[in-house]
């Protein structure tokens, strides 16, 4: 399993605004990190300065979203539901977009899912638990 620093991570959302910019040819990872950031131009300028923002820590008990992270969690689902891990992610997403209509906000509720699944393995320091996923996103089905 590929687990970059936090400097590898941010270094190549860097390099493929970079390259998508210059023209350069993009790998399929590249791609799909390059299509999370179109989707979210207010991240564009930002990647358009990595001088600026490589080291920058983003806190959220100052209400501040890290968008290093976000783009990273958006290329985990990306890659979960193209393998369909946990077994059974795909079908829950896609009765989220069912409801949502649309793919950006049923890929938010599942990061919200997801990151409530991280918080609490980091909380209680255990293993992920594909169960937390799969309540949360039970209740955010319902809820929809």
């Amino acid at each position: 399993m590929f687990s970059p620093s936090r400097e590898q991570a941010r270094q190549f959302f860097f390099d493929v605004w970079r390259k998508y910019r210059q023209r350069e040819m993009l790998t399929a990872m590249e791609d799909m990190a390059l299509e999370i950031i179109l989707l979210h131009p207010e991240y564009q300028r930002m990647l358009e300065t990595p001088e600026r923002y490589r080291d920058k820590d983003y806190l959220p008990e100052m209400g501040d979203i890290n968008p290093f992270l976000h783009m990273s969690m958006h290329v985990a689902i990306k890659e979960q539901l193209s393998i369909d891990q946990p077994s059974g992610i795909r079908k829950r997403f896609q009765r989220l977009l069912q409801k949502a209509g649309d793919e950006h906000v049923a890929t938010h509720q599942l990061m919200e899912c997801l990151a409530e699944m991280i918080w609490q393995a980091q909380r209680d320091q255990t293993a992920l638990d594909a169960r937390v996923y799969f309540e949360c996103l039970d209740r955010q089905e319902n809820n929809a």
